[in-house]
């Protein structure tokens, strides 16, 4: 399949070492928004957004993880970035996993946020698919969204939550149905002992969607893996508790 020319942003000093960060699935480049004064002192800073989130295109199915994992080297080829240390997000940190053990020399550190080895049985995302096929991305928002954020946050910064559930709202529903066809079998267990970047795992303690025993796994198979559990966080963990988070991410790909 062809690449797909994302949309994507390049912020911070010009000359500096390049930071890639992949949102989750659902999410859009200003996930990050609560990292970037911090990464952007000392680094450039590129983010993406998915097919079909976004300006990007949203090409008609089906998707596999390696497609979209393609779709983000294309883009490193574009600019000319030989190696970068790169951040994903839920399960978008798989098409960093994909990388890291196909295309190991673009990785040089590697930080994985609520991520997993394994699209767990019971998420059914294939009904997911199905349900946004048949009835469009509002029919599945509330169960989508729920996972992303601690009842606190939901009450005490409710317009967090709203602008988030609104982003999502605004996800091209065909590109999203294949991208859950695509995360529905994903599983990368066999491609994680062939990551040889030194990686950062990070879990939220509260994440009802991958609660840390997936971080923990996965880290356990990276060799030299560090594994840090983000408290008072769900699945969103770099805007619930971006100060914990940034702080864990300015040792590790920032140093």
């Amino acid at each position: 399949m062809a690449l797909i020319p994302l949309q994507y942003r390049l912020d911070g000093p010009r000359h500096a070492p390049v930071v890639l960060l992949v949102p989750p699935f659902g999410t859009k480049m200003s996930v990050w928004e609560p990292q970037m004064p911090e990464l952007t002192r000392s680094r450039q800073v590129l983010r993406i957004n998915h097919r079909g989130h976004g300006f990007s295109p949203a090409p008609e199915g089906p998707y596999t993880v390696e497609d979209l994992a393609l779709d983000v080297l294309g883009i490193l080829e574009d600019r000319g970035f030989t190696r970068v240390s790169a951040v994903g997000g839920g399960m978008g940190g798989s098409l960093l996993l994909w990388i890291a053990a196909n295309s190991p020399r673009t990785l040089e550190r590697l930080a994985l946020l609520a991520g997993t080895s394994r699209t767990p049985p019971t998420h059914r995302w294939d009904r997911v698919a199905a349900q946004v096929r048949e009835s469009g991305m509002d029919s599945v928002t509330a169960d989508v969204v729920l996972p992303w954020f601690t009842p606190d946050l939901t009450e005490d910064r409710p317009e967090v939550a709203g602008r988030f559930t609104e982003d999502f709202g605004t996800v091209d529903p065909g590109a999203y149905a294949s991208i859950c066809d695509a995360l529905a079998g994903m599983d990368q267990r066999n491609l994680v002992s062939g990551v040889r970047v030194p990686t950062l795992v990070a879990s939220a303690a509260h994440d009802p969607l991958l609660p840390p025993g997936h971080g923990r796994r996965l880290a356990d198979g990276i060799s030299d893996a560090r594994f840090e559990v983000v408290s008072g966080a769900a699945h969103l963990l770099g805007v619930e508790r971006a100060d914990r988070v940034n702080e864990l991410l300015m040792e590790h790909v920032a140093a």
